[in-house]
């Protein structure tokens, strides 16, 4: 369908040109012909040229508006073609929106944005933790967990009686360092 439309406006524009260049050309050869008479002749023939000039430029004005009006009715239904394509567009948006509203109730949203929203209370207490910004009640229940362990009786090893020896046997040059512990991310 749009490619017809194109095609009869391009044939449109095309015979709207021939029309135009025909009548330059018979109208330059009318108004030759009435300067070539010469004056002795009848006028009546001019006359008659004339006329028929006349006559021909209405034809033209009258076919060059016929040609107007086609373009415009090519314009109005190429631009009704358009109109009903983003129509049809909306059409399928609008299903596809209804699809999902289907797939994905309130209540499953409601659930979600409930569930994202006590994650991210978790997450903030466990950024507040590890930035040692603590709350009061958090500081009494650490003293109180430290006065328990405190006042309970700890079992110590026993420290050796034997002396120590003054001299310390000579190690080897390798330096024992302590391996960083590795803590798994969670």
């Amino acid at each position: 369908m749009v490619k017809e439309t194109l095609l009869h406006c391009t044939w449109l524009k095309l015979h709207r040109t021939n029309v135009g260049f025909c009548w330059g050309s018979f109208g330059l050869y009318l108004v030759s012909a009435v300067l070539s008479f010469p004056p002795s002749a009848s006028p009546r023939k001019a006359m008659l040229l004339l006329k028929k000039k006349r006559y021909q430029e209405q034809l033209l004005d009258k076919t060059e508006n016929q040609i107007s009006n086609l373009e415009r009715m090519v314009q109005d239904i190429e631009f009704t073609q358009i109109e009903m394509k983003v129509i049809e567009g909306l059409k399928i948006g609008n299903e596809c929106l209804n699809k999902m509203h289907q797939v994905m109730s309130i209540e499953e949203v409601e659930r979600i944005i409930g569930e994202t929203q006590d994650a991210v209370e978790y997450q903030r207490q466990i950024d507040e933790l590890l930035a040692g910004s603590l709350t009061e009640e958090d500081e009494d229940a650490i003293l109180e967990e430290l006065n328990t362990i405190t006042q309970e009786q700890l079992e110590l090893p026993e420290v050796p009686s034997e002396p120590l020896p003054e001299k310390i046997p000579e190690a080897s040059p390798v330096k024992n360092r302590p391996k960083p512990e590795l803590v798994a991310a969670s």
